[in-house]
């Protein structure tokens, strides 16, 4: 069935590669006909070596899948953390890092494709994991659908090829978290629609009466972010042989399709998907019930509802009525609640359990990580009030929020989840290297401080200079001037990243030689066994 379904795609790409309108569009159309063509191959390969073993063991779990996953994960982390570099040195040192002649090396280019790689790419393949991963241990029920699951791990990476090629290339309907173009957005849908139908099938088939409070929150996730996706995305493509497309909605309508799209993609791509990982590896890594079971069904209703209205706080002091504003900035600060809420469940779990912050560094970053959570919760609200947002919006503080939760919340969390994979489905006693997860906790702490203090600095400055008149009513600071005062801000981001970059090398390091088996002379003390749930592939009690 795959295969049949792939071959159709086939012959669509090949035909629109054989009548492209323009060169780019060749290009993609070639790259999809390639990577379907090796698709098919290696299903052909596998189904050969099969003999009479059935791939599809109803009494097995899929886990083979989920360390594909966790493979793709450190992957893209590395890439799309390289990029953010990249380009830091970019801003900080234009004349030595733009080169007028390598157009694809733009920061306009650039900046692209280093958010959807840690985003999409990174984020998106730890949700893909883990979910599946979850889903199965807590319905005690192989995935469903056979080799579609497959089809959504490698049609999702396919989708993130076609988005970071085309960047590079220029391709780009300008929407923010949103740049790929029409194909690769039908694409997207797709693959998403057999991922939602793989996870309620899942459900479905359940041998476990309760459907686990982490399940309610990816489904939350899935289902938002296909609702997401298609209403921004619609447009209407100049040709079936063109990159080019139009957006369906214009002007201020268009604004607030964007940003009611680019809030919810953080408030259910980066924030609910997460919290059913905390909901799940928090307390299995620490073998400890959730706090409080009740207040993680209220956590889950109230934010669902609440965040959906959030996004008109994104656009104060624009041509959107300022009823929609007010809507937006009241709703988020009533976020405040849910989100507090949640990152106490999850702090609170370890009661009982403290003395795991001391022994065991992968737990020690998972609740750093709520810490993150519950600071950029408090953040996000506080800077859509439209007194401060006047300060704050277009300035460097927002990018310091950002990442205060997105290397600070999604990535500590992430890094936990693979750590805790990696060690139960590779059935290892312990991690390759204790020793290193602290390194990695130290070093990416310590790029996280650096980066967000720098940007707090340097945008409140530049909120400051900005609205800076003389005595004869003109503006004090000329727009380059508030750039050449942030320099030094720069500098810190950039070696703050570079700190969290490193960090990420040393995990693939010790989750590779851990994967491979390989135990660690001298392995510290503190580096006993921890708490781990059954890693054999065949179905157990639900865990």
């Amino acid at each position: 069935m795959v295969s049949a379904f792939l071959c159709v795609f086939a012959v669509l790409a090949i035909l629109i590669a054989g009548n492209a309108a323009d060169h780019l569009m060749g290009v993609h159309a070639l790259l999809f006909f390639s990577a379907i063509i090796a698709w098919l191959v290696g299903i052909a390969l596998w189904a050969g070596k099969l003999g009479d073993r059935d791939p599809f063991d109803e009494t097995q779990y899929e886990d083979t899948l989920v360390k594909f996953g966790v493979a793709a994960s450190m992957f893209w982390s590395l890439a799309g953390l390289l990029v953010g570099v990249i380009i830091a040195c970019q801003l900080t040192w234009p004349n030595l890092f733009y080169f007028e002649e390598l157009g694809w090396t733009n920061f306009g280019r650039l900046r692209p494709l280093h958010t959807s790689a840690v985003i999409f790419a990174f984020g998106g393949n730890v949700l893909l994991a883990t979910s599946f991963h979850v889903v199965q241990r807590t319905t005690r029920a192989r995935l469903f659908g056979g080799m579609w699951p497959w089809f959504v791990f490698w049609g999702y990476q396919l989708f993130i090829v076609l988005a970071a090629t085309g960047y590079l290339m220029g391709i780009t309907q300008s929407k923010e978290y949103a740049e790929p173009e029409w194909y690769a957005d039908l694409w997207l849908t797709i693959v998403w629609v057999a991922y939602l139908i793989i996870f309620l099938g899942t459900l479905w088939k359940r041998k476990e009466p309760h459907i686990y409070v982490a399940n309610w929150f990816y489904l939350s996730f899935i289902v938002t972010i296909a609702m997401l996706h298609i209403v921004n995305n619609l447009s209407l493509p100049v040709s079936l042989g063109s990159a080019k497309s139009y957006q369906l909605f214009a002007g201020v309508q268009d604004a607030l399709t964007q940003w009611w799209y680019g809030h919810n993609a953080v408030g259910f791509f980066l924030t609910t998907g997460f919290l059913a990982i905390m909901y799940y590896y928090i307390p299995k890594r620490v073998d400890r019930p959730v706090y409080s079971y009740r207040l993680s069904i209220v956590h889950f209703w109230s934010l669902i509802f609440i965040y959906i209205w959030a996004g008109p706080h994104h656009l104060h002091y624009t041509a959107l009525p300022q009823w929609a504003q007010t809507l937006g900035m009241t709703f988020s600060i009533m976020l405040w609640m849910p989100s507090w809420g949640g990152m106490i469940n999850g702090v609170m779990t370890l009661s009982g359990a403290w003395d795991k912050l001391r022994t065991d560094p992968v737990v020690r970053m998972m609740v750093v990580s709520l810490a993150f959570y519950g600071m950029s919760t408090f953040e996000g609200p506080l800077m859509s009030v439209r007194a401060v947002n006047s300060l704050s919006h277009y300035t460097e503080w927002g990018i310091g929020h950002v990442h205060s939760g997105a290397l600070g919340w999604v990535g500590f969390i992430s890094f936990g989840a693979l750590y805790c994979l990696t060690q139960w489905l590779y059935k290892r006693k312990s991690l390759y290297s204790v020793a290193l997860v602290e390194w990695h906790f130290w070093l990416a702490t310590i790029g996280i401080v650096f980066y967000i203090v720098s940007m707090w600095f340097a945008g409140i400055m530049e909120g400051l200079m900005w609205r800076a008149y003389n005595d004869f009513g003109f503006l004090e600071y000329s727009f380059v001037e508030t750039v050449e005062a942030k320099h030094i801000s720069y500098i810190i981001r950039m070696v703050g990243g570079l700190l969290y970059l490193s960090g990420a090398m040393i995990m693939s390091y010790n989750l590779i030689r851990t994967a491979m088996g390989h135990e660690r002379i001298n392995q510290p003390a503190d580096a006993n066994p921890v708490s781990q749930p059954p890693a054999a592939a065949e179905l157990q009690p639900a865990e």
